[in-house]
């Protein structure tokens, strides 16, 4: 039986994908009488996806393991700083220095072949009526950005089941460029214990992207022989890296 000591595992999925992504994790951590919450993420700012997520964190009784994919890295990098926050798992993610943004940590670094992949499209901010600029886009406009398509099988999930990475495919959550702008205004990782797992087949993002900002933070980290969607291609390697945070929170 859960107590409030019990800590519950908060997903929080990254761009180009939502909290189904971690479909075959979730059950896992379930068998092992855990308390798990995806939320979907807004995908918008990284300020703001990091408040909705600390917003939700914050509500949670009891120790939270916060678990972050890909730009889900990023969130949970500000959203970490949440008091009941007790550790962080990054998967494949971004692991921001306080007053780094996205674009400057990927631009250490080459590029994957995710840059050749991305579209943009336009879409209306709320609140704007497109008919000036607002300060938020171009004539009231924001740009999502999100991967080709009939590419996205091959850079983002090459050895996920191929039926299963059609659909991922043609049901992408966009990630609004704004956020690849935006800078940590905290680093979690600083002050919590953390531990990160390098996808080293990753195409979407460049492993060495992975690897830096996890030395840096001194992390506990994994590699596994992955693709960019490692929860669904190695589930129970992410689940045991959970499983080592959850220890750290409970012993």
């Amino acid at each position: 039986m859960t107590t409030n000591d019990t800590p519950t595992v908060v997903l929080v999925h990254g761009a180009f994908a939502d909290a189904s992504s971690f479909a075959r994790v979730i059950p896992e951590l379930l068998a092992d009488g855990l308390k798990v919450v995806a939320p979907a993420v807004p995908n918008r700012s990284l300020l703001g996806d990091s408040a909705y997520i600390a917003s939700m964190v914050r509500q949670i009784p009891g120790p939270v393991v916060l678990v972050g994919h890909s730009y889900g890295g990023a969130v949970i990098t500000v959203a970490g700083a949440e008091e009941n926050v007790k550790a962080l798992v990054y998967l494949a993610g971004y692991a921001l220095e306080e007053g780094e943004s996205l674009g400057e940590l990927q631009g250490r670094f080459p590029a994957s072949e995710l840059a050749s992949a991305l579209v943009y499209t336009p879409f209306p901010l709320e609140g704007a009526d497109g008919r000036g600029t607002d300060g938020r886009g171009t004539d009231g406009q924001g740009t999502d950005v999100s991967v080709e398509v009939d590419r996205f099988p091959a850079i983002f999930a090459a050895d996920v089941d191929p039926a299963l990475a059609r659909v991922l495919a043609v049901s992408q959550r966009p990630l609004a460029a704004a956020a690849f702008g935006e800078a940590a205004p905290v680093a979690a990782w600083r002050s919590k214990p953390s531990w990160g797992l390098v996808s080293a087949a990753d195409r979407t993002i460049n492993p060495e992207v992975e690897r830096f900002g996890y030395q840096r933070a001194g992390m506990t980290t994994v590699e596994v022989d992955s693709s960019h969607l490692v929860m669904l291609a190695h589930p129970e390697q992410v689940a045991d890296l959970i499983r080592a945070a959850v220890r750290s929170v409970t012993n």
